[in-house]
């Protein structure tokens, strides 16, 4: 039996909890020591302005909008990221495939929303982390030598997708929730990366793209391709 949807209904991602707690508690603690320690109100007025702002980004990174796709999901690849289209092109995969793949990438930019969905519904066969470097995300060598997992999905057509978290130049932690052998569908997280990064999806050979260079995307909601 099918194990019904898991929807993620969160406003602000579980990932940025402690962290915002921890850093609301701090800025309130530097703030009142510089109201109630000095007699010149001025100097607490900016560092309480650049607080407010900073938590406010801060915020807004770990936001998660609660998404539904509301379509039929067969042989439809949704976007996994917001952020915007960087790469599409066929590449060589040689960790899984060993074949040629159509491969579009997501850039994801630190005014993005983090939160990664499941492009397909599927089976899990395939999470595998891999230490690397934190080159900047939109470089191409990015993808095989950053620090990365990667998720391989088998969707209800037996057609199978890989699709690659990628930390970039300012993200250092990749979260995954992928476990291999779960069902898996749209409208689920798949995981989530900190700061600036990218994620990547390989595609068989001639599936119709449905985006094109420069395009934004809404994770979970943007059409990238239809499966053939």
């Amino acid at each position: 039996m099918s194990k019904l949807k898991k929807l993620k209904k969160i406003r602000i991602h579980r990932e940025g909890t402690h962290i915002l707690i921890g850093s609301a508690l701090l800025l309130l603690l530097i703030n009142a020591a510089l109201y109630f320690g000095i007699t010149c109100k001025i100097p607490f007025y900016v560092i309480a302005t650049g607080s407010a702002v900073v938590y406010a980004l801060m915020v807004n990174f770990f936001r998660c909008p609660i998404r539904l796709f509301g379509q039929n999901t067969e042989k439809i690849v949704v976007a996994p990221a917001d952020g915007k289209i960087v790469v599409i092109e066929e590449v060589e995969e040689n960790e899984y495939f060993h074949d040629r793949r159509l491969m579009v990438s997501i850039f994801m930019s630190i005014v993005n929303v983090h939160a990664n969905w499941y492009p397909v519904d599927g089976k899990v066969k395939k999470v595998a982390h891999h230490n690397g470097n934190f080159l900047k995300a939109w470089l191409p060598k990015a993808s095989t030598e950053n620090e990365r997992s990667t998720i391989v999905i088998e969707t209800p057509e037996g057609v199978e997708i890989l699709t690659r978290q990628i930390a970039g130049a300012v993200a250092r932690r990749i979260v995954t929730y992928a476990e291999v052998g779960e069902e898996c569908f749209i409208d689920e997280h798949m995981g989530f990366i900190k700061f600036g990064s990218r994620v990547d999806v390989y595609l068989p050979l001639g599936t119709e793209v449905c985006v094109e260079m420069g395009q934004l995307t809404t994770g979970n909601q943007t059409i990238i391709a239809k499966l053939k």
